[in-house]
């Protein structure tokens, strides 16, 4: 048995990964591009292929200024629904350094609750103000365990603030969690790119 040694910050003599071993590749399973949409609706592909699906929401830019990025879980039927309990905190920063915070938000987290959870508030429909993100959801078809979900958020607030979103919870159902639905709280979603991935 060899023994594979870090020079200087870097791995040496590692040609493959042992078979068991996972390198958590992203398989791309859609993409769904959003014009003047009142939701994104993903309802397709998320089964139990695979332990852990992740969203990558690109450029996600509201037709109405401060309006709030949001997201729902659908748990069979039609209804973006899924009872949910979460956690937030965020960073942001002003662009002219009046001020910046990093702090939980209570005011913006769950408690068994079916309303839409907000991931990032007052996003800016200027020209050049989005959001962007991952929304990660761990083994959406267990049907002993309830459903545990992580959302990573940067965006442009309609102040000119630099806004980073941390959101993690789950969705207290045994049920299969089978779609996910984005919209803004007001306006429709002008435009934005949304890649479905199973993690391998």
């Amino acid at each position: 048995m060899s023994i594979n040694v870090c020079n200087d910050r870097s791995m040496a003599s590692i040609t493959s990964l042992p078979s068991g071993v996972s390198g958590g590749s992203l398989v791309l399973l859609s993409t769904t591009t959003a014009s003047s949409s009142a939701t994104v609706d993903i309802t397709s592909d998320i089964d139990s292929t695979y332990k852990e699906y992740q969203v990558h929401y690109t450029d996600c830019h509201p037709a109405t200024d401060s309006a709030h990025l949001q997201i729902n879980f659908r748990d069979g039927g039609s209804d973006f629904d899924a009872t949910k309990t979460t956690t937030v905190f965020r960073a942001y920063h002003q662009e002219d350094d009046g001020q910046a915070v990093l702090g939980y938000s209570t005011g913006e987290d769950l408690a068994q609750s079916t309303s839409n959870q907000q991931i990032l508030n007052d996003v800016g429909a200027d020209n050049d103000q989005s959001c962007t993100g991952i929304v990660k959801l761990f083994d959406p078809s267990n049907t002993t365990f309830v459903k545990h979900f992580m959302i990573e958020s940067q965006g442009l607030q309609s102040v000119n603030t630099s806004k980073h979103s941390f959101i993690a919870g789950y969705c207290n159902t045994t049920t299969a969690i089978d779609g996910i639905r984005f919209q803004y709280s007001s306006g429709n979603i002008d435009a934005g790119t949304f890649k479905l991935y199973g993690v391998v």
